[in-house]
């Protein structure tokens, strides 16, 4: 063989090694996602879930949380992060400013298209919805059989006693021009400035679940409304917006990775009320790690 067909030969080998190499490149960095995640508990559950989940389909995934709500939507505009789960109403309230009141569907609708055209698509919403609630001491729940606000503010206008009720909330939802005030307005509930205390949000709970409190602000998926015993009652005149937890994603992650919409959704279906407050009553009252939850969740739901 002479040297110059030896050169050709080694040249058109370099040539395949080198289409295999960049070939091999492109479709890692097909399967590379970058997943953002809030700093509380549910935000922590929700992407081990979903780092996991990818994980076990084949892409290699990079988790990065702990942080508040407009950092983590800032990441995701400028593409640091390519998929988070957020919540319908802080879409609505926090990030676009919407002010009127919308149904679920309605306010899952309009996120979606003013998200759009910035390039982020927002997946199927989850039946999970983080949003507000009243809550009651279990004792005084069963006692009074109270279920609805309206049941709660029709209690409080015949019984002597009301006067001592005592309702606690955080800081934020007392002086918020969308919080306490409008709240009492709506179920024509009357308080006095000393039945008002604010206090952490996480010592409501506690407070409540030691009868401290006659009324307390919650979460409706906070794992201690389960662990304490907190009865939540039915927002049956729709103060509240919604919250559901949906995947949004920016586009061009979706158009590097055709099957990730339809894995998402299928992930998203499957999480629901009880299925999170489990999981964060786990993590939060039980010391459970998230990863553990995370994987048993999974399994039981035939993810993984």
């Amino acid at each position: 063989m002479t040297l110059l067909a030896s050169l050709k030969r080694f040249a058109r080998r370099f040539a395949i090694g080198v289409t295999l190499m960049a070939a091999s490149a492109s479709a890692f960095s097909q399967q590379k996602l970058v997943l953002g995640a809030k700093n509380f508990t549910e935000q922590y559950v929700l992407a081990e879930v979903t780092a996991q989940y990818l994980r076990s389909l084949g892409y290699t995934v990079e988790v990065r949380s702990g942080l508040g709500s407009t950092l983590m939507r800032s990441a995701l505009e400028n593409g640091q992060f390519d998929l988070v789960w957020d919540y319908t109403g802080t879409a609505a309230l926090v990030y676009d400013k919407i002010d009127e009141k919308l149904d679920p569907k309605a306010m899952y609708e309009r996120v979606k298209a003013l998200d759009a055209p910035r390039g982020l698509v927002w997946l199927d919403a989850s039946p999970l919805n983080d949003t507000y609630a009243l809550g009651l001491p279990s004792k005084f729940a069963k006692e009074t059989g109270i279920k609805t606000i309206s049941e709660l503010a029709a209690r409080m206008k015949s019984d002597p006693k009301a006067r001592r009720y005592v309702f606690g909330m955080d800081a934020e939802f007392a002086n918020r021009p969308d919080g306490l005030k409008p709240l009492l307005a709506t179920y024509g509930i009357t308080l006095r400035r000393s039945q008002m205390k604010q206090m952490d949000p996480g010592l409501v709970y506690t407070a409540l679940h030691n009868n401290q409190l006659t009324i307390g602000l919650v979460y409706t998926t906070d794992g201690r409304v389960k662990g304490f015993g907190i009865t939540p009652l039915e927002d049956d005149k729709h103060f509240f917006p919604p919250y559901n937890a949906t995947p949004v994603v920016r586009a061009e992650a979706l158009a590097r990775n055709p099957k990730l919409a339809a894995q998402l959704n299928a992930l998203s279906a499957a999480l629901d009320n009880d299925a999170i407050q489990d999981m964060n009553k786990a993590v939060d009252l039980d010391g459970t790690p998230p990863k553990d939850m995370a994987t048993a969740f999974l399994r039981s739901h035939h993810l993984q």
